[in-house]
């Protein structure tokens, strides 16, 4: 990648991936900016990017997990004369419980995020990409986006919608100088565990990613104009293999790996 001239939108920067995502599209010559909840995070980020690029890094504290946030996001850059060839929806969030015992203010927030927060800015940004001839927009989906997931009811159904939502919008605008592209992660090195409260065993530890590779099949994918990746070998033959079993079977297995051990 030679990005350079080129502004790159990273949402969900603070952590994980998208810190992943900031280094390497730094390194390519990218300018940042930066958003995520944690102001502090994102301000250390932009210093080290500043120091070891030469870069230009704007951070925005923004919560995207509010109807508003989205809006006020576009305002601030693409609003502002701050345009962006590059976006990168990359925030997100899982919680792990039953459903039914999920307050709904969480699967809300859940939802808003995942799902709407990620529809709105691709519909907000993709409109002036067109205009100006060029833009690329990579969404974070999930391997839970090939198959329904006990204890991640939610999330992994919002994951298919991102699934399927970017490979639509990536056929609509197949004669168009924008390129979208969807990343599907299986087990990554991050803090989604942490959050959604899983406890790690060994099959999930044996699994992970570190989420400099993840972020870096990621950016591949989108620059090379695929429109569907899943990170690994491993997890795109396991996906892959899913076709062959009946959705309850499938349906069984993630569960298994994904849910909680009641007694």
């Amino acid at each position: 990648m030679n990005l350079k001239g080129r502004t790159a939108l990273v949402t969900g920067a603070s952590s994980g991936i998208g810190v992943s995502f900031a280094r390497q599209l730094a390194a390519a010559g990218a300018q940042l900016i930066l958003t995520a909840r944690r102001k502090d995070r994102l301000d250390a980020l932009a210093d080290e990017l500043r120091a070891a690029h030469g870069i230009e890094v704007t951070t925005i504290a923004l919560d995207l997990g509010t109807a508003d946030a989205p809006k006020a996001l576009f305002d601030a850059t693409e609003g502002a004369g701050k345009p962006v060839d590059v976006l990168i929806n990359n925030a997100g969030f899982g919680t792990q419980e039953r459903f039914d015992r999920m307050p709904w203010a969480k699967a809300n927030e859940q939802i808003q995020l995942n799902v709407v927060s990620l529809t709105e800015l691709t519909h907000r940004f993709v409109g002036p990409m067109i205009e100006r001839g060029r833009g690329h927009v990579l969404n974070v989906a999930s391997i839970g986006a090939y198959m329904p997931v006990p204890w991640y009811a939610t999330y992994g159904a919002g994951k298919a919608y991102v699934r399927n939502f970017t490979e639509a919008v990536a056929a609509e605008l197949a004669k168009t100088e924008v390129r979208v592209c969807c990343l599907c992660p299986g087990g990554t090195k991050t803090e989604f565990l942490d959050v959604s409260g899983q406890k790690s065993d060994w099959l999930v530890e044996a699994s992970m990613m570190s989420a400099d590779r993840c972020a870096k099949i990621g950016l591949r994918a989108l620059f090379g104009g695929r429109r569907n990746i899943i990170s690994g070998w491993s997890n795109s033959l396991m996906c892959w293999s899913l076709r062959f079993v009946p959705r309850r079977i499938a349906t069984w297995i993630a569960g298994r790996i994904m849910g909680k051990r009641e007694a």
